[in-house]
């Protein structure tokens, strides 16, 4: 069952959502917190205790709401509706930045964070895209909290920029029938199915997320694929070949002329490998010293010369079987 608690802020039930959220969750135990950033009582917990704290929901108030300049498929990164996940994806970020706390947490104050949007959408001279799920899937929020949908009608209102977002899940039928006015990005993650299954714990199936996309183009959204996080595990070479032929495949004819690509090698961190060991002891190992070296204080990154290899190998492929698709950028 999820939630099997909640841990709030107070100060969320003086927010409509918030009392929304106190009703709809009334049949778990509610626990009291200063702060939705600093939960001591988690923070304690050992490291087996990660999955059986993804269960947990915490909900708060968002505080800051500072855009970070971006240069790749956005113009900002947007503080937004939520923060990490229920997922267990083992290389994610957040448990990095989180430590063991990259539970789901929630933010009531969703008509402040959209009315800023909307302010500077409309003071810009161009159209701007925010990049609102980067601390999270909205997707899988919005089976939740109904967030997602709520956002995009909302922002169908203004007049310019647009919205974009990444998600590693298939339940988009919700937002097909939305007024979009095509200001909507939904980027597509995807890994061969036996990664999805190995490290992307909880998350769709490889064929359910390509559906996806494809049913999101045909209800008009703009949409693009992101190949994230690329693992280098034994046989990849052959998995992502896989992946590149059933992408090719499966994809709708419109959706690949549609289309744009995003490539983004994997990056590791003694955290993960601390948490992995602790919290899924029979999961695979994603540190390799063959291939990695240091970035940063208690990071890794593929070698200068493995990204290298790989990044040429799924271009080659790329070439081969969507080669009318741009790359708009490999990191």
């Amino acid at each position: 069952m999820y939630p099997d608690k909640v841990f709030y802020e107070p100060a969320v039930l003086e927010y409509e959502l918030g009392k929304q959220f106190r009703e709809k969750f009334n049949h778990v135990p509610w626990i009291p917190i200063e702060s939705h950033n600093n939960i001591e009582q988690l923070r304690k917990n050992e490291n087996k205790e990660f999955a059986k704290m993804k269960k947990h929901l915490i909900i708060g108030v968002r505080k800051s709401l500072k855009y970070v300049p971006n240069h790749k498929v956005s113009d900002f990164l947007v503080p937004y509706t939520s923060s990490g996940c229920s997922a267990m994806c083992l290389y994610c970020y957040l448990v990095c930045n989180y430590n063991k706390c990259s539970y789901l947490r929630l933010f009531v104050n969703r008509e402040q964070m959209m009315d800023k949007l909307i302010k500077t959408a409309g003071r810009s001279e161009k159209d701007l895209v925010f990049e609102i799920g980067s601390n999270s899937d909205l997707v899988l929020e919005n089976t939740i909290t109904q967030n997602l949908e709520w956002t995009i009608e909302k922002f169908s209102e203004s007049e310019k920029g647009f919205l974009t977002f990444p998600t590693k899940f298939d339940m988009v039928e919700p937002l097909l029938e939305l007024r979009h006015r095509k200001r909507i990005i939904m980027r597509m993650s995807v890994n061969p199915q036996e990664i999805i299954r190995k490290v992307e714990f909880g998350t769709s199936d490889l064929t359910s997320r390509i559906n996806a996309l494809n049913k999101m183009c045909d209800a008009g959204y703009k949409v693009g694929l992101l190949i994230a996080p690329v693992v280098l595990v034994d046989n990849w070479k052959a998995l992502y070949k896989r992946l590149i032929e059933q992408l090719s495949d499966q994809l709708s004819e419109k959706a690949k002329k549609n289309l744009f690509i995003e490539i983004i090698f994997m990056t590791y961190s003694y955290v993960h490998r601390a948490i992995n060991k602790d919290a899924f002891p029979k999961a695979v190992e994603l540190f390799d010293k063959s291939l990695m070296t240091g970035r940063g204080r208690g990071k890794y990154c593929y070698r200068e010369d493995v990204r290298a290899e790989g990044e040429q190998f799924l271009r080659e492929q790329l070439s081969k079987k969507l080669s009318h698709v741009p790359i708009i950028y490999v990191v």
